[in-house]
């Protein structure tokens, strides 16, 4: 019985794996992650790095950001702790979901997490104090080949469900989409 069960969603190649929890008298056991079931959503890479990260502050926006070629990753995102909502933007030119986003509420009551592909930006809001995230990675961080865009552009419409309270100065920095157009193109 597969532990790991995955959902499409609207953005192509982005998956919801929700964890099939184990719970018997001692409490609760769950798989994070798993190369073999993983591989019919794409994950061929090894697992290379995992990440942890944990927002203070319910309202906090933390991203877009993602890794150009030749060190794009693959990232499976999960919440250990507290709730977020968490984005996909897809930023692959061939995609037939280019420039659209996706949203899902991961918490560590649902047992979901986000399955997102190389080539599509990744951020989140915290939906709680205390919001605790879990990232697994296919390829190690390479800075001089991190990415971002400026999760609150208006041209990407994204709607975060609270106000942001929290942003940091380097988010806040972030170019627009129309920004990265034009450094795309030249």
């Amino acid at each position: 019985m597969p532990r790991l069960l995955l959902h499409d969603t609207p953005l192509d190649g982005v998956r919801v794996v929700e964890r099939q929890p184990l719970a018997d008298a001692r409490g609760v056991f769950a798989r994070l992650f798993c190369t073999q079931e993983l591989a019919a959503a794409g994950w061929t890479q090894p697992l290379v790095q995992v990440n942890h990260s944990s927002s203070a502050r319910a309202a906090t926006v933390r991203g877009l950001h993602w890794q150009r070629a030749p060190h794009a990753e693959m990232k499976l995102v999960s919440c250990l702790h507290g709730a977020v909502w968490d984005v996909a933007l897809d930023l692959r030119p061939g995609s037939p979901t280019y420039l659209q986003w996706h949203g899902e509420t991961l918490s560590a009551d649902n047992h979901r997490a986000m399955l997102i592909p190389e080539g599509c930006a990744h951020g989140f809001q915290s939906l709680t104090d205390g919001a605790e995230l879990l990232y697994c990675h296919s390829a190690a961080y390479a800075g001089p080949f991190e990415e971002g865009v400026d999760p609150l552009d208006a041209e990407l419409g994204i709607r975060w469900p609270l106000p942001v309270a929290v942003l940091s100065q380097r988010d806040a920095a972030l170019p627009s989409l129309a920004a990265l157009r034009r450094g795309w193109c030249a």
